[in-house]
């Protein structure tokens, strides 16, 4: 589910599957996986096939993520896959994910999203807002949901 996650970006579909998941950019949101503040959700068809997951980690501030706000936020990563998309899937995980944040103690959740991405909206109606550490110019932006402790 990283690629449909990362394949969202044209520079990703081009290099291909292979390619771009060896990339350290992506690599660094799943590697090592279970490592404190590692959690995750996934969403399977009738057959148990996945369908998208959703997952976030901690990442230190020497090594931060594309949506990176502090080392005790956790930044979320969302992939549906392409042909499932558009169902309530990308909502469903979200809503667990979050949940699953809350529950675990944190008080906010991060994310990185292409401006253009229509998920942005769905970030938006979850109350995701732009965390103002992204420049205006750039292609993505960094987004925050907070909730009391």
């Amino acid at each position: 589910m990283l690629y449909e996650a990362a394949a969202v970006a044209e520079s990703m579909r081009t290099l291909g599957k292979e390619k771009a998941l060896s990339l350290p950019v992506n690599r660094k949101y799943v590697e090592e996986w279970g490592r404190s503040g590692d959690a995750g959700v996934i969403a399977v068809d009738q057959m148990d096939r996945p369908l998208g997951a959703a997952w976030y980690r901690l990442h230190p501030e020497e090594a931060p993520g594309y949506g990176f706000v502090s080392p005790t936020i956790p930044e979320l990563t969302i992939g549906v896959r392409a042909d499932a998309r558009g169902q309530g899937i990308g909502h469903a995980l979200l809503q667990a994910l979050i949940a699953l944040a809350q529950n675990q103690g944190y008080t906010a959740l991060s994310l990185s999203v292409d401006r253009n991405n229509p998920a942005r909206h769905l970030y938006e109606r979850f109350g995701f807002c732009d965390a103002e550490v992204s420049d205006k110019e750039d292609t993505s932006v960094t987004m925050i949901k907070q909730w009391a402790a």
